[in-house]
């Protein structure tokens, strides 16, 4: 009989190697994230982009009040502590995010990246300091606080823009940020133009005729009213009557039509955007339905295939994850599957020693497959072409004579079909009906991607055959090799036997079949008939010597 398989190594050495390929793991994750770190800037650092929403408010502080406090009397001695305080405050936020923020990033520059702080310092202090905290407030002394000589202040509107992609990168419907966005734009052109109404109806004289602003109400509320209406060119304004106030409404007119437009216009690719992916569901429902139509399918086929573009739609949010992962390099490719499917891939006993790069190239390889409440993933005789790693839900081995006897239940992480992906002859033929128990989500790998995969690794290749042959001779004892060979479908093929010609002729070179000559006509005498020769000479090649008996005759007597 065969010889037992040796003992299963040690618990504690087994825990110990699996920590030690997690560690391994955890290192490569943390340098492609320190690399792409540095590449762009820690795009998605929290704590950045929370920085950003306070530069971002304190931009806005001035973006939205300056324009006020030009035209409108709301800036008065009374109050005016109040307004120089907010502004400083914010000059402030700006000063710590040059000074402190700004050096610890970096930059490109001609397509490299600098790193170097004073380099960061210098380039910033050109590109900011200069530019945004020009100390314009000195002329204070001199005319008055007035607003308007902050407006370098608002060239910080970088700010915004990094803040608005940074934001977006960290949501999950960014979507959502860009509607809100977008409107903030409307509101903003409506607030500019309830600014410019104040200043012409000052300019006019507050009053003096029915276009102009009376003066009664809340200013700033009643010259909004007449922004909306004009921009939005609702219609029942009083007619303008001086040649400035007609040259006014006719700007005013044409900026509106135009903002107006472009505002629809965002918002529509907003919102064309934002249900992009559900559109193209639709269309491929749509496309599928009529084609099952035009070829009067049986209902209950289109129903189950309705079926399942409802539930892989709203589980995975998507029909085919690798469409969307073909766009990216291989190197993010790998650290994606890396992190989705390692966990289930590593604790499968069959690839468990293999070569760890091996386990990358074919985490790359797994197919993601929805399967129906009733559906069968294989069924017994079929060919196997593919192993078979349960990402969710549940599929039962069943049999018996009527099919439904259920022999087991596996769940979650569970594997089968492995040794199909190796076995040769017939043993790659299905043992047992398998089918989805509700609906069930499975990782595929296919027979082909993997011998594609070990071409490269021939010692993993080995070890797996191992494996695969132990793990189907382990419960069979079988009483001659013929038996034995037929029981385990030959996962590894028999090597054929040697051609006997081909057998002659290594015996041949090797001079073994002289040595078998000799020994069996050992002392015989062997006449032939040849051509004559020297009265006395020794035969090399059999090893023997010869007496002249005739011209041609000779006799040959092994030695």
């Amino acid at each position: 009989g065969e010889a037992p398989p040796p003992p299963p190594p040690p618990e504690e050495k087994k825990d110990d190697e699996e920590k030690a390929e997690e560690e391994d793991l955890i290192k490569m994750k943390t340098s492609i994230l320190y690399t792409v770190g540095l590449l762009i800037l820690s795009f998605t650092d929290l704590i950045y982009v929370v920085w950003l929403f306070f530069v971002t408010l304190a931009w806005n502080w001035n973006v939205w009040l300056i324009p006020v406090r030009c035209t409108f009397p709301y800036q008065t001695p009374e109050n005016i502590h109040w307004w120089l305080l907010m502004d400083y405050f914010c000059d402030g936020i700006y000063i710590v995010d040059i000074f402190v923020m700004q050096p610890r990033l970096q930059f490109v520059r001609g397509g490299d990246i600098v790193v170097s702080e004073s380099t960061c310092f210098i380039w910033i202090f050109f590109r900011f300091v200069l530019l945004i905290l020009f100390p314009l407030d000195l002329l204070y002394f001199f005319t008055g606080v007035k607003s308007l000589l902050r407006f370098p202040r608002l060239l910080k509107y970088n700010a915004f823009f990094e803040f608005n992609d940074r934001l977006e990168a960290v949501m999950s419907k960014a979507y959502i940020y860009r509607v809100i966005r977008t409107s903030a734009y409307l509101l903003y052109s409506l607030h500019c133009n309830a600014c410019i109404f104040y200043w012409g109806s000052d300019y006019e004289g507050l009053g003096s005729t029915k276009w102009v602003y009376n003066g009664k109400g809340n200013s700033y509320i009643r010259c909004y009213y007449f922004a909306v209406k004009t921009l939005i060119t609702i219609g029942g304004l009083p007619d303008p009557t001086t040649v400035f106030e007609i040259v006014f409404q006719m700007l005013n007119y044409f900026v509106g039509v135009f903002a107006f437009s472009i505002m629809i216009g965002q918002m529509r690719d907003v919102f064309g955007a934002a249900t992009a992916g559900e559109a193209y569901y639709r269309h491929c429902v749509d496309s599928t339905v009529k084609y099952m139509s035009s070829y009067k399918i049986p209902r209950e086929v289109q129903n189950r295939v309705k079926i399942w573009y409802d539930y892989t739609w709203k589980s995975q949010g998507m029909l085919d994850e690798q469409e969307l992962l073909i766009q990216l390099p291989d190197k993010m490719r790998l650290d994606i599957a890396a992190d989705v499917n390692y966990s289930i891939v590593s604790k499968v006993a069959l690839f468990q020693g293999c070569d760890r790069q091996m386990i990358f190239d074919m985490l790359k390889r797994l197919k993601s497959v929805v399967y129906l409440p009733g559906d069968f993933v294989c069924k017994k005789g079929e060919i196997g072409r593919e192993m078979y790693i349960i990402k969710a839900g549940e599929v039962q081995v069943v049999g018996g004579p009527d099919g439904m006897t259920v022999f087991v239940t596996l769940r979650a992480g569970s594997v089968f079909g492995e040794i199909s992906l190796l076995a040769g002859g017939g043993g790659n033929r299905r043992t047992a009906n398998v089918k989805a128990h509700g609906f069930a989500n499975l990782f595929i790998l296919d027979k082909k991607d993997l011998a594609e995969i070990l071409v490269h690794y021939p010692e993993s290749q080995k070890l797996l055959r191992k494996k695969a042959k132990k793990m189907l001779t382990k419960d069979k004892k079988p009483t001659d090799e013929k038996d034995q060979a037929k029981d385990t479908g030959e996962v590894i093929p028999q090597r054929p036997e040697t051609p006997k010609l081909f057998k002659a002729a290594l015996e041949v070179g090797t001079g073994q079949t002289f040595a078998k000559l000799k020994e069996a006509y050992k002392g015989a005498t062997l006449e032939v008939f040849i051509s004559p020769v020297k009265p006395e000479t020794h035969c090399t090649i059999f090893g023997c010597s010869r007496q002249k008996i005739g011209i041609e005759k000779q006799s040959w007597r092994f030695l």
